[in-house]
C-alpha cells in the first residue's frame, strides 16, 4: 500500500512514531513524516481536540459488545457525525464538509 505522493503523517513525539521501524515504514510507502515541535503542544491542538471529543462524545458514554461495534460506531461518529454535521469553531462554527464545500468555487477558479 502506498499513499498519494503527498501524504503527510503528522504525530507528536512519541517514541513510537520516532521509532526506526516506524520511520521505515513511512518512507516504504511514500509517506512523509512531520513531527511536533518538542514541548510545543499548539502544534496537534487540532488533534488533541478532536480525541478529547470523541472520547467525551461516543468512548466515555458507550458500552461497546463487541469489536466490530466499536468499529462501527467509530466508523459513524467520524464519517456522519463530526465530519458532516458537527460544527467546528476551528472553522467558523460549519462542519468540515460544508467549510470543503464553500472553499471548492475557489479551489475550482484557480
Amino acid at each position: 500500500m502506498r499513499g498519494p505522493a503527498s501524504t503527510l503523517h503528522h504525530s507528536d513525539r512519541g517514541s513510537q512514531y520516532a521509532s526506526t521501524d516506524y520511520q521505515q515504514a513511512l518512507a516504504a510507502r511514500g509517506i512523509q513524516c512531520s513531527m511536533s515541535r518538542k514541548g510545543n503542544c499548539w502544534d496537534n491542538a487540532v488533534v488533541e481536540s478532536f480525541f478529547n471529543s470523541l472520547k467525551q462524545e461516543l468512548v466515555y458514554t458507550t458500552a461497546f459488545a463487541t469489536h466490530e461495534q466499536a468499529r462501527l460506531a467509530l466508523f459513524e461518529y467520524i464519517e456522519v457525525f463530526y465530519n458532516r454535521q458537527r460544527r467546528h469553531s476551528s472553522l467558523g462554527y460549519v462542519s468540515p464538509v460544508d467549510f470543503e464545500l464553500a472553499a471548492l468555487p475557489q479551489k475550482l477558479a484557480s
